[in-house]
């Protein structure tokens, strides 16, 4: 996923979401898991499976980290780390970039083509 300090883009939808909300600070997996469901965290929808398959590579491509912070013996808490701050970050200016020229080719306002033919 990263190259040494070079954060690897594009990103999967479940890891930019998991990015996205440890951007607003330190949560819990089920914390992480509802705001990947909503439109502003990309309307991912993953299992416990992908989420915590997820965090544990991130983790090991040091990503997240535990916090260390527990409200409850059961739950682990995750936060980002700087390398997972400039992924992040990385993945932002990409999609950014991309919206902005899909604006400037008038894409985003005109009707898709049916069947998938032009």
């Amino acid at each position: 996923m990263t190259t040494g300090t070079h954060p690897a883009t594009p990103l999967s939808p479940a890891v930019f979401a998991i990015l996205l909300s440890l951007g607003e600070g330190d949560k819990h997996g089920y914390a992480i898991m509802k705001d990947a469901q909503s439109p502003q965290g990309g309307a991912v929808r993953m299992g416990p499976g992908t989420l915590y398959g997820s965090i544990d590579r991130m983790m090991r491509d040091g990503l997240v980290e535990e916090s260390g912070i527990s409200d409850d013996e059961r739950r682990r808490y995750y936060r980002l780390t700087m390398l997972g701050r400039r992924t992040l970050a990385t993945e932002l200016e990409r999609l950014d970039a991309a919206v902005s020229s899909a604006k400037s080719l008038g894409l985003l306002h005109r009707p898709l083509p049916k069947g998938g033919r032009s």
